[in-house]
């Protein structure tokens, strides 16, 4: 492995997060402050084995910092996940004089980068750009704050046509299969139910819950469900709920990718930065194959072999917090 760092390439893999550009431009500047030459790969992990490489100055990534998407692009890549495709990048590397690698997504994209470091002698440092918060390791991913005020933005503007006609309202956030979204939007919008995959869905629970509502003269219902969710989603939970309450006015709305799209906030803005900066950092200092993460405010490295995502971590209590509140 070459003992010194000199050129550095920063990709953008999988599905785009509000925050990554915040995070190229940190790694682009810190780069260019202290010495080295920095390369933007375009459409990920495809964009390196086709050699469609940019040279980064700092005024590439002038005026970015506000913008959601990523002006590197990103896209998924099948090719890279066989030994021939990560050795056709390897030697792209090579034949660029690029002797690390930074790249910015979630766990599949980590998973291709763990496959690559392991075959070959350019360290990689990852970034967790997702919107789902499903990485182990790091109390934020970039992309996640945006998502999630994204959500409650359309929730509440739902909730006032909801009330506006007695209407029960099913709202379907993303995330995979995880339920970080859903929780936080829920709750940030007072909710009366959410639906997650790390819990199971009880529908004689969800509609003794809207019988009870209806008794005590509440019409108005929020179900945030995550999409995810093992019983179907938003669709299914409502055919559910309109079998045995015919007489209910139900909507379905699912919000979509707007929640991937728009302004990053200012705390993706921040830990977009942050972690830009340390991932230069690491490489710099010699700490290879590593993600870097936030962990009690303080940044955490992990091994890229050791991350993986979360699951089935939401605990109990913030159900039963969802079921007071919403009371």
């Amino acid at each position: 492995m070459d003992k010194k760092v000199t050129r550095i390439g920063v990709l953008t893999s999988g599905g785009d997060a509000p925050g990554m550009n915040a995070a190229i431009r940190a790694v682009v500047r810190t780069g260019i402050y202290n010495g080295l030459e920095v390369f933007g790969i375009m459409r990920g992990y495809q964009g390196l084995l086709e050699n469609d490489i940019v040279k980064m100055e700092s005024r590439s990534v002038a005026n970015i910092i506000q913008r959601g998407g990523t002006i590197l692009k990103t896209a998924r890549c099948k090719i890279f996940h066989t030994a021939e495709g990560r050795q056709q990048a390897y030697d792209v590397l090579k034949g660029q004089g690029i002797n690390g690698l930074v790249v910015i997504g979630g766990d599949g994209s980590f998973r291709g980068a763990v496959e690559f470091s392991r075959e070959h002698d350019i360290p990689v440092i990852g970034i967790a750009g997702t919107i789902d918060k499903d990485i182990h390791g790091t109390d934020f991913t970039i992309g996640f704050d945006t998502a999630v005020n994204t959500a409650v933005e359309a929730i509440d503007k739902i909730r006032d046509t909801a009330d506006a006609h007695d209407r029960l309202f099913i709202v379907e956030v993303m995330g995979r299969d995880a339920g970080y979204i859903a929780l936080h939007s829920g709750i940030g919008t007072g909710a009366e139910n959410i639906l997650i995959p790390e819990h199971k869905t009880d529908i004689d629970n969800l509609i003794s819950s809207l019988q009870e509502k209806e008794r005590r003269k509440k019409l108005v219902n929020i179900i945030v469900v995550a999409e995810g969710e093992k019983y179907g989603g938003a669709n299914e939970v409502a055919r559910a709920v309109k079998e045995r309450m015919p007489h209910i006015e139900t909507r379905v709305c699912i919000l979509g990718h707007i929640q991937r799209g728009g302004a990053p906030t200012s705390m993706d803005r921040l830990i977009a930065s942050r972690m830009g900066y340390h991932a230069v950092e690491c490489l710099l200092e010699g700490r290879h194959n590593v993600f870097v993460g936030i962990l009690n405010n303080k940044m955490n490295y992990v091994p890229l072999d050791k991350v993986h995502k979360k699951k089935g971590i939401i605990n109990d209590e913030w159900m039963k917090i969802v079921k007071i509140l919403a009371s």
